[in-house]
């Protein structure tokens, strides 16, 4: 009783099992481009470039969007320097102190009729003069 030695280079083994059904969808293909359905097969390949081309337009488009709507500011009050979006409101990390992201800066919410004042040091030799 002889055993088949396995790693014998005599036998050399192929698998080809994912092969038919490529070859098969490849012939029904050219089998349709000939007989004038051409169209067919295009508009499946266009289908195909299209899947492919989407992903990577849409990273494109992403990438456009956040750079035109993301803000990299300071904080009015304690001068914290955070990022938010354009348009929105939020809360500085720091102090808490709300606010709005307006045009490229950060600008505190104040309630309606409430007078922002910003206060400026003098020295006291300036207010004997």
């Amino acid at each position: 009783m002889s055993s088949v030695n396995q790693y014998d280079p005599k036998l050399v083994q192929f698998n080809l099992s994912g092969v038919g059904c490529w070859l098969t969808l490849l012939t029904v293909f050219l089998l349709l481009g000939t007989v004038g359905l051409g169209w067919l097969v295009n508009g499946f390949f266009i289908l195909v470039a299209l899947a492919l081309m989407a992903p990577a337009v849409g990273w494109l488009a992403f990438r456009w969007w956040l750079r035109r709507n993301l803000v990299e500011d300071n904080c009015p009050v304690c001068a914290y320097e955070f990022t938010g979006f354009n348009r929105t409101e939020c809360r500085c990390p720091n102090c808490g102190e709300p606010l709005r992201v307006e045009q490229g800066h950060f600008n505190r919410l104040t309630p309606p009729g409430t007078i922002d004042v910003e206060a400026v040091e003098v020295s006291v030799q300036q207010l004997e003069d």
